[in-house]
């Protein structure tokens, strides 16, 4: 599996469902949950073999109308991201509240260093 496709197995069941690689689709119902790679560090072998695993970091995005939505979601996922033990999750950030102004949504960004 892919990072991507671990996250999603931890947060599918949220917001109704509505989980998303990079952006949502327009439209899209709120709240949502969208998610990224935003880095991670590498393993290297000096054998230059890869590994079955990588370390990645993971942005969580929460996109709602109101604020207290988006925090009170942002707080499960944290929960939920916390619970899954065969990611061997690390909370590298709190959660820190945005608005986009173009939308007039309210959100709240989390990272997450996972092992998968």
């Amino acid at each position: 599996m892919t990072p991507e496709e671990h996250i999603y197995s931890v947060l599918q069941s949220m917001a109704g469902g509505r989980v998303f690689p990079d952006v949502a689709p327009l439209d899209t119902v709120k709240p949502y949950i969208t998610y990224q790679c935003v880095g991670g560090a590498p393993i290297n072998f000096l054998s230059g073999d890869r590994p079955d695993k990588q370390s990645v970091r993971m942005q969580v995005n929460v996109w709602a109308e109101r604020r207290t939505e988006a925090s009170a979601l942002g707080m499960l996922i944290e929960d939920a991201m916390r619970s899954a033990h065969h990611l061997q999750v690390e909370v590298v950030t709190g959660r820190l509240a945005t608005y986009d102004e173009q939308t007039d949504l309210r959100g709240t960004a989390q990272d997450f260093q996972i092992f998968c």
